[in-house]
């Protein structure tokens, strides 16, 4: 059993090549920062959604229970 791994030498890109190679991966870098910054605006007015909805519920509690406390004092 004789298994052969040698190396390959890399092959050689044409000038053509290369600056295709090198066009689709600044396409695809602006790609994927498009879709990082769509990813975080998306999750920053989630955040701010949930800490707007977190805070109108604590106000609402507390209120009810200011309003609660102040018709305690009057039934005794």
């Amino acid at each position: 059993m004789t298994d052969d791994f040698s190396v390959r030498p890399p092959r050689t890109l044409t000038p053509e090549e290369r600056k295709a190679r090198d066009a689709a991966r600044r396409a695809d870098a602006e790609q994927a920062m498009r879709e990082h910054e769509a990813a975080q605006k998306a999750f920053h007015q989630n955040r701010e959604r949930l800490k707007a909805e977190r805070l109108a519920r604590e106000a609402k509690a507390r209120e009810k229970a200011r309003v609660a406390s102040t018709h305690a004092g009057r039934q005794e």
